[in-house]
């Protein structure tokens, strides 16, 4: 390969040219970035580094200062490396002749180290439209376990992804149980991967088949879990969305590589290495994962009574009618009353749950304005929804967290008041970004929930 064909989308790169170029700029880079961190930024930097930047505590949003100045640093030393990686992975897409379009799983986080493996693994086109093809047929792995019928590849297909999911999801919430990046995304990629190659062993099929057969095993490996007792109906229809969606990119890239399509003879390969990285990537996911963020919910009402009025309200309310909405009714714990036991720091509220107490410990008592408290100890932040009497997946305990929370009150015109709650917590289920949309939502309506019940008793006092 010429120097200029680095930087150029047309043409073909072969498995091992890409393979080589690969490695050699992530030497290139992580080395560069290493010196930058260590010699500009007075920041220890390493591989892991790159999947979890900040050991501490913060999201994207929340960088600044060294770290916000090391992050856009390393980014701009990025960009020709990205430009790189995009140009050789379309010609290797090329090469393979797949789907260009494919060059976006090139951004989504671990997913691409398995494709990049994949593309290494994947022969030229242009090496295997030059062999005979009885040559082809020899060199195939013969295994012909349907006769070419589409149901029975689809069964064969849809109960062994199946039986696999259940087994590594059992094994990625065994001890020490993880709710990571392994289990959340690489196992349903890898499933529907999986599934779509063997439902295409011995024949093409079209993108809709593969698709179908890509997402169903997932669903029913989460209603397997169900009546196994391991989740509960809500925990996994909250995991269905990015669940499905990697299913399908997973069966997307399964399509582009079937043999009958695209003549792929190391289809085996890479069978195995789908079956090798899945559980691999579950159980080193504790090791790589840094502390969970800490998150903020804030939810302000507005209140017509004095502030003097509405302290009295928030440092101890009587108990919440019991209608409820929506949420509340699918086990998600929900307040019911609060004490308090004492005056001024030191005092001990006591925020009763429909799961147990939460104990908070009163830090700020600054009257009428701000009620700050710590969380000494934190209740389920669920009831499963299941079939039996009661079940105790892992992720109800520690996983979950809130770490502290207030009350501040604002003087408005007209001898009103904002009164606006905040819950800081962290939630060690990964993807954080994506199950923050859930947990925020939840806190949110836990939030409102208070709030309107002790604008209705300040009011009406």
């Amino acid at each position: 390969m010429r120097l200029s064909q680095l930087w150029d989308f047309s043409g073909w790169t072969d498995r091992k040219t890409y393979a080589l170029i690969g490695v050699i700029a992530f030497a290139i880079k992580s080395n560069v970035d290493r010196i930058v961190a260590m010699y500009c930024f007075r920041h220890s930097w390493g591989v892991l580094n790159y999947w979890f930047p900040f050991h501490s505590k913060i999201t994207p949003p929340g960088v600044h200062g060294n770290d916000l100045a090391l992050s856009l640093t390393l980014l701009a030393i990025s960009v020709p490396f990205i430009y790189l990686g995009i140009c050789q992975t379309v010609r290797r897409l090329r090469d393979c002749m797949w789907p260009l379009s494919l060059s976006a799983v090139f951004f989504v986080p671990f997913v691409n180290l398995l494709f990049f493996l994949i593309l290494c693994i994947q022969p030229s086109r242009t090496t295997l439209e030059m062999r005979p093809r009885d040559d082809l047929r020899a060199q195939r792995l013969q295994l012909d376990w349907n006769g070419g019928k589409k149901w029975t590849a689809a069964l064969i297909s849809i109960v062994s992804t199946t039986v696999l999911g259940v087994l590594l999801s059992a094994l990625a919430t065994a001890y020490p149980a993880d709710y990571g990046w392994g289990l959340f995304v690489g196992l349903p990629f890898c499933l529907g991967l999986f599934a779509t190659l063997v439902y295409s062993y011995n024949a093409p099929r079209s993108l809709g088949e593969c698709m179908s057969v890509a997402v169903l095993p997932v669903g029913l490996v989460a209603a397997a879990l169900v009546l196994l007792a391991f989740e509960g109906v809500i925990c996994l229809v909250m995991a269905a969305p990015i669940g499905l969606a990697l299913s399908a990119l997973g069966g997307l890239v399964g399509y582009a590589v079937q043999d009958g399509r695209w003549r792929m003879r190391g289809r085996p390969a890479v069978m195995g290495l789908v079956l090798l990285v899945a559980p691999v990537w579950m159980k080193l996911d504790p090791w790589l994962q840094g502390e969970p963020p800490v998150h903020r919910v804030q939810s302000s009402i507005e209140i017509d009574a004095p502030p003097e009025i509405v302290w009295q309200k928030v440092v101890a309310f009587s108990e919440i009618p019991s209608e409820r909405e929506l949420i509340f009714h699918t086990g998600v714990a929900y307040p019911l009353r609060a004490t308090i036991a004492g005056h001024g720091p030191g005092a001990i509220r006591r925020c009763e749950f429909s799961t147990g107490p939460f104990v908070e410990p009163i830090e700020v008592w600054d009257e009428p304005r701000l009620l700050q408290f710590s969380v000494a100890e934190n209740p389920a932040p669920m009831e499963e929804l299941t079939p039996y009497r009661h079940i105790d997946p892992a992720h109800l305990k520690g996983y979950f967290v809130s770490k502290k929370g207030q009350f501040e009150l604002t003087r408005l015109e007209g001898n009103r008041t904002r009164l606006t709650g905040t819950t800081w917590y962290t939630d060690n289920v990964w993807p954080a970004g994506y199950w923050r949309l859930w947990s925020d939502y939840i806190v949110h309506h836990i939030h409102l929930r208070v709030l309107r019940h002790i604008r209705v008793e300040a009011e009406g006092g």
